[in-house]
């Protein structure tokens, strides 16, 4: 049945070329860990990509129970942690993942950077890939007050603090951070939208530049 469905839709659209091309393409031998131990450096990338999906399906399944106001967040993040049927499991992903996925990222460009990955022709993919760092920065500060909890609130004070004292614009990162006079249900809200809505569209539209870049350059060769 699945065949027949298959070749229903690829009469009509013929997808097999589009993925056979990419199921066909070659590995170079520098990165087959079958062929050279150090090639398992070149993996922090794709493991980065796999945490990264992880992420999304996890904060989907967390945004079905979550309530993003300053009365019911914490509740709502009790109940999905105790009450939920696997709960605590997908949330404890989530949070363990959102600090596996910047040590994996920050190895990543480590590797990019000690190959040379980022000379010509790729110096725009390594600026692409920078800012995929910081959206992944971005993401985990505004995840951290999503909780609403003691440490929550005094860690996300600390780092709008932080940010206020940036020279000519911190003023204008803390008021479009803070949203209010406080850090209150303005705050929590904004850093809500932020977080699921702003950086992964962002995060998305940069991942599939970066994928574009890397199937049209090709990975770099060894140093």
């Amino acid at each position: 049945m699945l065949k027949g469905v298959y070749n229903w839709i690829d009469e009509r659209l013929d997808i097999t070329p589009m993925w056979r091309d990419v199921a066909d393409h070659e590995v170079p031998e520098h990165v087959n860990p079958a062929h050279h131990f150090s090639a398992f450096v070149y993996c922090f990338g794709g493991l980065t990509f796999f945490i990264t999906v992880i992420q999304i399906l996890s904060g989907m399944f967390l945004t079905m129970y979550f309530v993003p106001d300053i009365i019911n967040a914490y509740k709502s993040v009790d109940y999905l942690q105790h009450k939920v049927a696997f709960g605590g499991i997908v949330r404890g992903m989530h949070h363990w993942g959102a600090s596996l996925v910047i040590v994996m990222m920050f190895l990543h460009t480590l590797r990019v950077f000690f190959t040379g990955s980022y000379k010509a022709p790729r110096e725009m993919n390594w600026v692409v890939g920078m800012l995929i760092f910081f959206i992944m920065l971005g993401l985990g500060f505004t995840g951290y007050l999503l909780p609403w909890d003691n440490k929550a609130y005094f860690a996300t004070k600390v780092g709008i603090q932080i940010a206020e004292s940036v020279p000519y614009i911190g003023t204008y990162i803390k008021e479009l951070m803070q949203g209010g006079e406080i850090v209150g249900a303005e705050t929590l809200t904004r850093f809500f939208a932020i977080h699921v809505f702003f950086l992964p569209g962002a995060l998305l539209a940069l991942l599939a530049a970066h994928f574009f870049m890397i199937r049209k350059q090709g990975i770099s060769g060894p140093l």
